[in-house]
């Protein structure tokens, strides 16, 4: 798709689907769409435009987050005179094992930066 980046390949994710996109000013996605298994979080970068989840329209800028389920019908245009720049990441809904720091664990090794 013109526009989108999917990082798996590039990255070798295994876990999540990621991708960084580039809506041109005035364009719109032309379609609502669902998803079977994964929920979506949007990161809006730059630009502003306008985004629908289930007949609800919400106003994006720079900063704006949104977590969109998988059965929210969804789409999104630029309303705007400049491009639109986002990160999409998608997951399974409800797999997270744990909290944000409950994955995580401390390894006993100094901090060694080059010089």
């Amino acid at each position: 798709m013109p526009g989108k980046l999917f990082l798996n390949p590039i990255l070798g994710l295994t876990g999540m689907e990621v991708s960084v996109n580039c809506l041109p000013a005035g364009a719109a996605v032309p379609f609502y769409h669902k998803h079977h298994l994964h929920e979506e979080l949007y990161l809006f970068l730059k630009g502003r435009g306008q985004f629908q989840v289930d007949e609800k329209t919400i106003e994006i800028r720079e900063g704006t987050v949104l977590r969109v389920s998988p059965d929210g019908e969804r789409t999104w245009r630029n309303n705007s005179t400049e491009d639109l720049f986002y990160i999409v990441i998608q997951a399974t809904e409800f797999s997270i094992a744990a909290d944000g720091t409950g994955d995580g664990y401390s390894v006993q090794r100094k901090v060694d930066w080059p010089a």
